[in-house]
């Protein structure tokens, strides 16, 4: 079984639902379509009602509920709980009118009352329109210093990492992470990937330079992280700093780092700043044909993903998909 089966066999069992405040990106009304007749996931959209079915009659969205922020009897609720929030942050009433008027902050608020259990968005907004609302209603995990983001990148090429699996991170929030914060994305995206896929993290720390090859603040900071790391968790298979081919190819592994326990054989490959993380996953995706599910933001209390504003609508369904396992690993 591949891993979108499984995720999606995972997704049918878990019946949870998952909010979609996007509902009049076609795309997105597309997959909510898909999910609904194929049972992946319950599906509400935000939204007129109405105005969403006129927009696309071919599509059955006769299973979905909508939610309009400026009709909804959930409103006046919803603006007092976000007022209380953020009142310690200067939060006016007229601030929590306005936030709960906006269709994200009103689906993250649907998952904060516990009337969903995802969302998912970024098809027409960024990254921030996404994250923002959830870190101001949600917040994180307990114990979680920072939220960071990972892509699974799903490669017909199955030499590479799990069986052509392999975690990219971080490819959407933390622009340029410092050996700390690093250190923290490194551990939060080994434990991802071991719970989305039950397969033992193998995590490499990318650089320029193969332990101590190239010279640079850049190479000393993954070296730091690298050994922040192993002090963390001791237990968890990581190295670094490696070049990229080093990490996924073993006979290149076998010269540049011979004494090298991954061996070219690395499934979470750990970038050391956006840039090169977010560029490389595009280019996997575009010019390797490579399935990309992602972001998938890790550290917020409850799952809140974002999408790249170029996704298609497998990618979607492959997202609301990974949301409803994540939702289903923390009822554990």
């Amino acid at each position: 079984m591949s891993f979108k089966e499984n995720i999606l066999q995972k997704s049918k069992a878990a019946g949870k639902t998952i909010v979609l405040p996007e509902s009049d990106d076609p795309r997105v009304a597309e997959a909510a379509a898909k999910i609904l007749a194929e049972k992946i996931a319950k599906i509400i959209l935000i939204g007129d009602k109405a105005e969403i079915t006129s927009l696309y009659p071919d599509l059955d969205l006769s299973d979905a509920v909508f939610e309009d922020p400026s009709t909804s009897n959930l409103r006046e609720e919803f603006n007092q709980k976000y007022l209380e929030l953020r009142k310690h942050k200067g939060c006016t009433e007229a601030d929590a009118v306005e936030a709960m008027g906006e269709p994200i902050p009103f689906g993250v608020m649907m998952v904060k009352a516990g009337l969903a259990d995802g969302l998912v968005a970024g098809a027409v907004h960024s990254t921030a329109d996404t994250l923002r609302p959830a870190l101001r209603i949600l917040r994180t995990k307990p114990g979680t210093k920072l939220v960071s983001s990972f892509i699974l990148m799903d490669s017909p090429e199955k030499e590479y990492g799990e069986d052509g699996l392999i975690l990219f991170s971080d490819c959407a929030l933390m622009i340029d992470p410092d050996a700390e914060e690093l250190s923290e994305i490194a551990l939060c995206s080994a434990e991802s990937f071991e719970s989305l896929t039950d397969k033992e993290a193998r995590v490499a720390m990318l650089s320029f330079s193969t332990w101590g090859s190239g010279i640079g603040e850049s190479v000393e900071k993954v070296a730091a992280a690298t050994a922040l790391v192993k002090e963390k968790n001791p237990d968890l298979i990581v190295e670094g700093e490696f070049q990229a081919d080093t990490a996924i190819v073993p006979s290149v592994a076998a010269r540049k780092a011979p004494d090298s326990v991954i061996a070219g054989r690395a499934n979470c490959l750990i970038f050391p700043d956006l840039n090169s993380a977010n560029i490389s996953y595009k280019l996997v995706q575009r010019l390797g044909n490579a399935a990309a599910y992602g972001p998938i933001l890790q550290g917020l209390a409850k799952p809140i993903n974002d999408l790249s504003r170029g996704a298609s609508v497998d990618d979607i369904v492959g997202v609301v998909a990974l949301t409803c396992v994540q939702s289903t690993l923390e009822d554990e």
